[in-house]
């Protein structure tokens, strides 16, 4: 039994395919499937089902997998551990950020971290909070930046900055000649959401706590877009909830449709999060600073604010 049959299982299991896994692990098929054919043999069970498509594994194979993932991540703790000493920000970092932080966030951040980091590569994906969870108690990421109280022991949740809610109305509302709203005046306003899976819509339906009077529940429009959000008010009236940074991308025209809460003000806790045997302190510490160094200090006190659910 090898690290590498450890590996090829762990990628089969992942992405339920032998010619993905294969892929993923830059190797041919057929020598993927040789080598996880040898490790059942050796340990004479079958680890996947191959008869169902996507492949799935095995009762005794999915436990055989689990402890796989340990023994290579465990196995992996000793390269970080000399990692960690060295002075210089050196390896790969595998970043998975939900789609409503990255594009506010991520351009800024990413320039800044290859100009100073030039030894670091950065792998990044957009997921979903669920998924984001799934890939870092599988190892397919490091960390991740989302919105939190996630409420799971087996992650580690480091708060960065609170990210204020603002109602974008249209200039039909009745709401538009007001300078502040507060999460009632929203009860009789027609509400564009994101679609289900995203955190975002979860909270943004805390905060307005009820729908019912909704008179777009005829209408069901799946996105996973806040710009499709903005556009849906600008030419459909109506109104959403946005993130406070995406309103830096907003024209003077749109901006004029923006309205703060009033105190307390609904926020997002954003935070980066990473599995609790997570070793990749410096690189963590660095990707952390360079996100610090961009967001504006109102939004790195908690006061006067109300941290949303998700």
């Amino acid at each position: 039994m090898t690290l590498v049959q450890l590996e090829y299982i762990v990628a089969v299991d992942t992405y339920r395919s032998f010619v993905s896994a294969a892929d993923k692990c830059f190797v041919t098929q057929p020598t993927l499937s040789m080598q996880v054919q040898k490790l059942e043999e050796f340990l004479n069970v079958k680890i996947f089902d191959r008869s169902k498509q996507p492949i799935v594994p095995t009762e005794i194979g999915a436990q055989i997998i689990a402890q796989a993932r340990i023994v290579l991540q465990e196995n992996k703790k000793i390269k970080e551990i000399i990692s960690s000493q060295q002075q210089d920000v050196i390896g790969e970092l595998k970043i998975g950020i939900i789609p409503t932080i990255a594009p506010y966030l991520l351009p800024k951040v990413i320039a800044s971290m290859l100009e100073k980091y030039p030894d670091l590569k950065l792998l990044i994906w957009e997921y979903t909070t669920e998924d984001i969870i799934h890939h870092l108690k599988t190892g397919v990421i490091d960390c991740g930046i989302l919105a939190t109280p996630l409420l799971d022991i087996n992650i580690s949740e480091t708060p960065m900055y609170y990210e204020n809610f603002v109602s974008y109305i249209s200039k039909n509302s009745k709401l538009f000649k007001k300078k502040a709203i507060d999460a009632d005046d929203l009860e009789d306003e027609n509400i564009w959401l994101l679609n289900e899976g995203h955190c975002m819509r979860s909270q943004v339906l805390n905060i307005c706590r009820s729908t019912k009077n909704n008179r777009l529940q005829s209408l069901t429009y799946n996105t996973g877009s806040v710009e499709t959000l903005i556009r849906m008010v600008d030419v459909n009236d109506g109104a959403t909830l946005l993130p406070e940074l995406a309103l830096a991308d907003l024209n003077a025209k749109q901006l004029n449709k923006v309205r703060y809460f009033k105190s307390p003000e609904p926020v997002r806790e954003i935070s980066l999060v990473t599995h609790k045997n997570f070793i990749k302190k410096r690189m963590l510490n660095a990707l952390k600073e360079e996100i610090l160094a961009i967001i504006p200090k109102t939004m790195k006190n908690r006061k006067k604010k109300d941290v949303i659910g998700i």
